[in-house]
């Protein structure tokens, strides 16, 4: 698969999860257009603040995951990325419980976190818990630990086949590619992502990869 094929598939999955709220703003601006009571009106604008919040969050989070936020080479405040996941899971039925033990992570590892992050995120069907975990291991290396819980755990196989690295080329769609960037990026930094489930409802994603990013 080609570069631009890629950034294609990821185009489409941006789009698609775009679509909701900035249709939300659409249809909230026609209606105050037509709209004259005042009590009906300030529902409308409540629910374009709403609306507006949300694509804002949607774009802060794919900005880092799919994007160059800061260049390729640039390291980011691992606070900042808590907070554009925080946001991302505003809304959803997501509990986000993050305990990272480092202060800052290269721009890979972070785009690592996030997709790996956002594909844990919609196995959780009726909602749930998603413990994040990221710990240095020695000098050279990091361990990445997503566990979920809930009461409902779906991953469809073409996402998890792309997440470990078995899907081919051909295979991948928009709602896979997450799932083939996390897997992909992580090749990159030398680890494989595993996907394993435990005990009491647990999943856990998991890949150890170089701390350098590069």
């Amino acid at each position: 698969m080609s570069k631009l094929d890629f950034a294609a598939l990821l185009c489409s999955r941006l789009c698609h999860d775009l679509v909701s709220p900035v249709g939300a703003i659409s249809n909230g601006i026609e209606i105050l257009q037509e709209e004259h009571d005042a009590a009906m009106r300030e529902q409308v604008i409540d629910l374009l603040q709403k609306s507006a919040q949300q694509t804002s969050n949607k774009l802060q989070f794919f900005r880092l995951a799919f994007g160059a936020a800061g260049g390729f080479s640039s390291r980011l405040d691992m606070r900042e990325v808590q907070k554009a996941l925080s946001v991302f899971l505003e809304g959803t039925r997501v509990t986000l419980d993050w305990k990272a033990s480092v202060a800052d992570a290269p721009k890979g590892i972070v785009k690592l976190i996030l997709n790996l992050c956002l594909v844990a995120s919609e196995t959780l069907i009726r909602g749930g818990v998603m413990e994040v975990r990221i710990d240095p291991v020695g000098d050279n290396a990091i361990d990445i630990v997503v566990v979920i819980t809930g009461e409902r755990f779906i991953m469809q196989e073409a996402v998890r086949t792309a997440l470990v690295g078995e899907a081919n080329e051909e295979e991948v769609e928009p709602r896979s590619a997450p799932a083939w960037l996390a897997a992909t990026t992580a090749r990159e930094l030398g680890g494989t992502i595993s996907v394993t489930s435990e005990d009491g409802g647990r999943h856990r994603l998991a890949v150890q990869v170089r701390s350098s990013g590069d």
